[in-house]
């Protein structure tokens, strides 16, 4: 395939926030502009000039629009200001607390620099990919507190390197800074439940990911963007951002299981806003897909945290919100049979979903009996989407909350060392 050309930030960008196409960007801006009281009338030609490989600096008018809708200063956005630097009431610092856009220093938010004259030799693009794929397995193990800044650090080294390399070197730099970028994003989102935050570094990944031509790559990124609005209850967001992941899997090699994993992303969000009956379609579709891969069609290194098992999870949670509570237990409990030793995270998710089967069988009992242990996983492994489960299951058990079983929980919950844990998190 040709190398990604054009305005890959602006794109990048326009993709991230859910805008499929130029025509709906351009009316988005347009109608933007009256809300904020600037009226401008914004075209496709105008979007596409500003997506081309030589975009024109905007008028002051069209970058409040553009900043406005996009969250992102412009210059972030893949603009060069004729002076060399934009205007000081449009930089970095001044536009992203007015949006309320978190600093990059928490983030892996930095401008992506363009090709430089290759003065890294060609062994810095691998040498930075291996410590991507220790990163990528760590995950699964060190806690996120820690994790988290030696990733982000990471990918700012990345992104400086980008303009120190050139040719493959660069694309294979390019490739792991995608991932890099992509974890970053994957510890802020349901490691600490920052879901701005993780917007703002998935759109990094984004540009990464179009610099080096990996469509997959890309079309992951984009369904974990769905994942904000998703998680929030809004359905058009989530479809929006879905759709472009899905035609963006479709420019990539044949891969069965990105698809089956797109469908567990948009079940999870559709469980989340309350369309149950389409989750389950889309979870018995992931089902086939997998069910009809022969085997040939391996799996990117990347994509580790999807698998049969994972899928069966989706399910258990899905058929838990249906009220299938007899199935759900089934289907999770044979997931717990499953999962590999160093699935801690995921475990303390199925714990807490087996913890809420019981509390919907009204067996309060036996549903403090997982949360316990789901607590004893999280001590181990923290992950908040786990956490988040067990303060469901809380929550379903109030109408037993005098019951020795609820208040031995409680105390846990709410005890000393949890609170400043949960505080440190």
């Amino acid at each position: 395939m040709p190398r990604a050309t054009g305005n890959i930030k602006l794109k990048s960008a326009r993709q991230a926030a859910g805008f499929g196409s130029q025509q709906d960007l351009a009316n988005a801006l347009t109608t933007a502009g009256k809300q904020i009281g600037v009226p401008v009338t914004i075209t496709e030609r105008q979007v596409r000039r500003w997506e081309s490989p030589t975009p024109p600096w905007p008028r002051s008018e069209h970058q409040r629009v553009l900043t406005h809708v996009l969250s992102l200063p412009i210059e972030e956005l893949g603009f060069t200001a004729p002076w060399g630097t934009a205007p000081n009431d449009t930089n970095s610092q001044a536009v992203r607390p007015r949006l309320g856009i978190p600093s990059p220093a928490g983030s892996a938010a930095l401008p992506l620099p363009t090709a430089g004259p290759g003065r890294q030799p060609a062994t810095v693009a691998a040498d930075f990919a291996a410590i991507t794929s220790a990163h990528r397995r760590l995950y699964w193990t060190v806690q996120p507190t820690q994790l988290h800044p030696t990733v982000t650090e990471h990918a700012r080294l990345g992104t400086a390197l980008l303009s120190e390399t050139a040719g493959l070197p660069r694309t294979v730099l390019a490739r792991a800074l995608a991932e890099t970028s992509l974890l970053a994003g994957r510890i802020e989102f349901f490691d600490m439940r920052k879901p701005e935050q993780a917007a703002d570094t998935y759109i990094r990944a984004l540009q990464a990911a179009q610099e080096a031509d990996e469509p997959l790559l890309g079309a992951a990124v984009l369904a974990h963007t769905a994942f904000v609005p998703g998680w929030s209850g809004d359905r058009q967001g989530m479809a929006e951002r879905m759709a472009g992941a899905r035609a963006m899997a479709r420019r990539g090699p044949a891969a069965p299981p990105m698809w089956a994993w797109l469908d567990c992303v948009e079940a999870e969000s559709e469980t989340r806003c309350g369309q149950i009956r389409t989750a389950l379609n889309l979870l018995g579709h992931a089902e086939d897909i997998l069910a009809d891969d022969d085997g040939t069609l391996t799996t990117p290194d990347w994509m580790d945290w999807f698998s049969p098992t994972r899928l069966a999870s989706f399910k258990g949670n899905t058929q838990l919100k249906a009220g299938h509570t007899a199935a759900a237990r089934d289907t999770l409990l044979q997931v717990l049979s499953d999962l590999s030793p160093d699935a801690g995270k995921q475990r303390s998710v199925v714990l807490g979903d087996l913890a809420a089967v019981e509390a919907a069988e009204r067996n309060p009992a036996q549903a403090c009996v997982w949360a316990h242990s789901a607590l004893e996983q999280l001590a181990s492994t923290w992950y908040q989407t786990g956490m988040d489960r067990i303060r469901e299951v809380r929550r379903a058990l109030q109408p037993w909350a005098e019951e020795e079983c609820v208040r031995s929980l409680d105390d846990r919950l709410y005890g000393w060392s949890a609170s400043v844990s949960a505080l440190q998190r």
